[in-house]
């Protein structure tokens, strides 16, 4: 996938949202492109978490307690809390068809935390953002 279409996809996720694309570059060097079939279990409803995705394309399924929650497609992205803590998933997520993902792992962002001044601050941001917008919708 071409470089700018990743850092495009990153931008639209929430969790990054405050970042410039100069660090929206330093994340898309240490996130993969990957490709599931059909079918695959990304995660698992009590299992903790180690990677966060952003789909690109094909569609997904969302389940809590067995039970099917919502379909997820291009655009969307699940797992980013457990870049943040080791706390058990709170769904099942698997293909529903092919898929292609930007895949990004619990050390790689650690290392982006560690590496990059300011990183951290604009991550600090974009959440702080992301819990006003929930609270809001709360009211």
């Amino acid at each position: 996938m071409a470089r700018d279409v990743f850092i495009e996809h990153l931008a639209a996720v929430p969790l990054f949202g405050a970042l410039g694309k100069k660090e929206l570059g330093l994340v898309a060097r240490r996130a993969e492109d990957v490709r599931v079939s059909a079918g695959k279990v990304l995660c698992s409803e009590g299992e903790t978490g180690h990677q966060f995705f952003v789909i690109m394309e094909g569609r997904a399924k969302v389940t809590r307690h067995g039970r099917k929650v919502a379909s997820i497609g291009p655009g969307a992205f699940f797992g980013e809390l457990s870049l943040l803590d080791k706390h058990p998933r709170n769904a099942t997520v698997a293909a529903e068809t092919d898929m292609e993902l930007v895949v990004l792992g619990q050390r790689e962002f650690a290392g982006l935390i560690d590496d990059a001044p300011g990183f951290a601050r604009k991550l600090l941001a974009g959440l702080a953002r992301r819990v006003r917008e929930a609270d809001a919708r709360s009211l």
